[in-house]
């Protein structure tokens, strides 16, 4: 039979010094990872001293791959492919392949008569991601490329008058009304990319450090009570720290929809947020203003001018990316299928700061782009 033997006196002893030497060792690895450099807590990094009204940009931040995964890739046609063979290959849909390569080849426009799905040629290179499948309402009908094209023919937003928008907007007279721009000039290989700041903000700092890192031109539009925030004045720090990089305009003081006001109200919308964001970002926010919802009309943009803002930026490609998935929202994939499809010379794309995809889909979109031959410009670099 076996029987347990109670503990000796120096055995009791050997196991308590066991155990205080493990704790001494533990206590000394969490002393030294608590006096290592970028210890410090989050709120401590991110709250800006009294003294300095231009936080200096917090270093340690995760910013996503150079390319993240899923993204654009091109196949090559060879003999016996179809769509519907190249579609099962990469596990997405022909309608999908048709319209990520409706610019370069027209016979795949779905939108047209000439939609020729049934004929493909030995090497076409076509732009696809693989296991993803595009909604046909995310794209918007090709404009004619004729010389004799307007210059306005793309689509604008439902609400939006299209008898206000002019490829190259000139400046209104002093108190005129402000002029409506969807889209910068369709000569340019710029696209703008625009990023409101107006709700969430997460992860507006650590989209600001990849465009940094990348040197991607942006357009920041700030609203002056989130440009006031922790957050929101290091982005305007960073801002005022590459204005080779950011642009800057004006979203107004508070959100509201510009159609409930008057015009005294509006113009207190505009100098309030341009008198809390201006010196943070180390410029003006004029001539630019993006309206709250894309909410204008004929007073709003009387009024808008008359204060000072002559031009109301709107948009031809909205990512809708302040939504989250589990409201509908798009994935980072379908960001850049959006962007990248869609965009051509000239794009305004609306973006946000606190887009629940938006850090990981702009490695994406700005490649995408890239393959394209077009590249973020920021709306001062078409406008003054």
């Amino acid at each position: 039979m076996l029987h347990r033997c109670a503990p000796t006196n120096r055995s009791v002893r050997a196991l308590v010094a066991a155990t205080l030497v493990t704790l001494l060792v533990a206590g000394c690895q969490l002393l030294g990872a608590a006096d290592s450099p970028g210890a410090s807590s989050e709120a401590a990094s991110a709250a800006p001293s009294a003294s300095d009204p231009t936080p200096t940009p917090r270093q340690t931040v995760s910013l996503p791959e150079a390319t993240p995964l899923p993204a654009f890739t091109l196949y090559a046609v060879r003999g016996g492919d179809s769509l519907l063979s190249i579609a099962a290959r990469f596990r997405t849909s022909p309608l999908s392949l048709s319209y990520w390569n409706r610019d370069r080849y027209p016979t795949l426009d779905p939108d047209t008569t000439t939609y020729a799905p049934d004929r493909i040629e030995d090497g076409w290179r076509l732009r696809l991601i693989p296991g993803v499948e595009v909604d046909p309402e995310d794209f918007l009908p090709l404009p004619s490329e004729s010389p004799s094209a307007s210059p306005t023919t793309i689509p604008s937003p439902p609400s939006s008058p299209a008898a206000s928008s002019t490829a190259t907007p000139v400046p209104s007279t002093a108190g005129g009304p402000s002029i409506l721009i969807y889209h910068g000039p369709r000569t340019s290989h710029g696209i703008a990319l625009t990023l409101d700041m107006g709700g969430r903000l997460d992860p507006a700092t650590q989209i600001m450090d990849w465009l940094i890192s990348h040197e991607v031109k942006a357009t920041i539009f700030p609203t002056g009570v989130m440009g006031t925030t922790a957050t929101g004045r290091m982005v305007l720090a960073r801002v005022k720290a590459h204005p080779e990089l950011f642009a800057v305009g004006n979203h107004s003081w508070s959100h509201p929809d510009f159609r409930t006001l008057d015009g005294a109200a509006i113009a207190d919308q505009l100098n309030r947020c341009e008198a809390a964001v201006a010196p943070l970002a180390g410029r003006t926010t004029r001539p630019f203003f993006r309206p709250p919802f894309g909410g204008q009309d004929a007073d709003v943009r009387a009024a808008v001018g008359a204060a000072g803002w002559h031009d109301m930026v709107m948009w031809d490609v909205d990512t809708i990316d302040w939504r989250p998935e589990s409201d509908g929202g798009p994935t980072t994939a379908a960001i850049v299928a959006k962007v990248v499809t869609n965009a051509r010379g000239g794009s305004i794309v609306l973006m946000h700061l606190g887009g629940y995809h938006t850090l990981a889909a702009l490695p994406g979109v700005v490649d995408g782009l890239a393959d394209r031959g077009l590249k973020p410009v920021r709306l001062s670099d078409w406008y003054h």
